[in-house]
């Protein structure tokens, strides 16, 4: 399909760049949203996901998918749930091993490509519903893609995807949020990263190597060290070869937007395919000039941040 060349977005004139437009949301938003109901589904390999449910006996199911070190309580997931409660749908949000309330069962934790634990939850929530529709926010968009990729046309309840500041392209993303003032990130997610990774030790003793965390500087260190390995794969290289959503957009076969902002600090120049526009029939793609990572802040507080508009306007009133 052709390029979304028109987007309407707007970025506020106090988030004059694209660190503002990242950081402000993701510390001062807040969204008011009825508490949802908790469950915990036991995974085929003997591990738990936990799950929060938003249901109010609609024939439609929106599951939503979180980013790296995220969970179902941020306020990009509450807000873009609280979206598609208002608009007649029913709202799964869930949390990627070890991201919920509780530290996993097994060595292994979440990562960028773990499409196993997605296709659990489908099938786990899909026989109460007519439709579903997946989205999925940074890494979870990543996966989210990868996942539609993979199953193509094989559930057939599944409608469409959204998939939102995703890093398409692993490798050379990780590269550019390791660099210059974006470090001030990937330091961030290191942080908390590291932490589990001593806790995982402690759970599994002589499975980690646990020593080697004093040669962590960058996060592809550390999918070089432990994502990687911990997972099947040789190394960082391999992890990000095998599971960036980019090398899956052409096994599609359902219709799915794509929104990065072009100014997004944890995006390379190859998470904006436009040379592949013309021959995706089902990807649309929309790269707004401005939007940072996750942000997409609207001018006026009272509404929809834009990304809740657009996977709104796609999923539930056409493209």
């Amino acid at each position: 399909m052709p390029l979304i060349q028109n987007s309407t977005y707007k970025r506020p004139k106090w988030l004059f760049n694209s660190h503002l437009e990242t950081i402000y949301p993701a510390i001062f938003r807040k969204v008011e949203l009825s508490k949802p109901t908790s469950e915990r589904i036991t995974t085929p390999d003997g591990d738990f996901l936990e799950l929060d449910w938003y249901r109010n006996s609609n024939s439609k199911l929106v599951i939503i998918s979180h980013g790296l070190e995220g969970n179902s309580s941020r306020a990009y997931m509450l807000g873009m749930a609280k979206t598609f409660i208002k608009n007649g749908f029913d709202v799964l949000t869930w949390n990627f091993r070890g991201c919920g309330t509780e530290m996993n069962n097994q060595v292994i934790f979440y990562h960028s490509g773990a499409t196993y634990d997605l296709d659990f939850v489908v099938k786990h929530a899909e026989k109460d519903y007519e439709e579903i529709y997946l989205i999925g926010f940074s890494l979870g968009g990543n996966l989210t893609l990868k996942y539609l990729g993979e199953k193509k046309s094989s559930i057939p309840k599944i409608k469409k995807g959204v998939a939102i500041s995703v890093p398409m392209h692993l490798g050379s993303s990780c590269e550019k949020i390791s660099k210059g003032e974006n470090t001030l990130y990937s330091k961030r997610f290191l942080k908390t990263l590291k932490e589990k990774v001593v806790k995982k030790s402690l759970a599994h003793p002589g499975k980690i190597p646990i020593g080697t965390l004093r040669n962590i500087k960058t996060l592809s260190d550390f999918d070089d060290y432990f994502t990687g390995p911990l997972h099947g794969f040789s190394d960082a290289k391999e992890y990000y070869e095998v599971n960036s959503s980019l090398y899956f957009l052409d096994q599609i076969e359902v219709p799915s937007l794509i929104l990065n902002a072009q100014n997004d600090p944890f995006l390379s120049e190859k998470c904006f395919p436009i040379h592949l526009s013309r021959n995706l029939e089902m990807i649309f793609f929309e790269f707004p000039k401005y939007g940072g990572h996750v942000g997409f802040s609207p001018e006026n507080s009272d509404l929809p941040y834009y990304s809740e508009q657009r996977a709104i306007e796609f999923i539930g009133k056409g493209f």
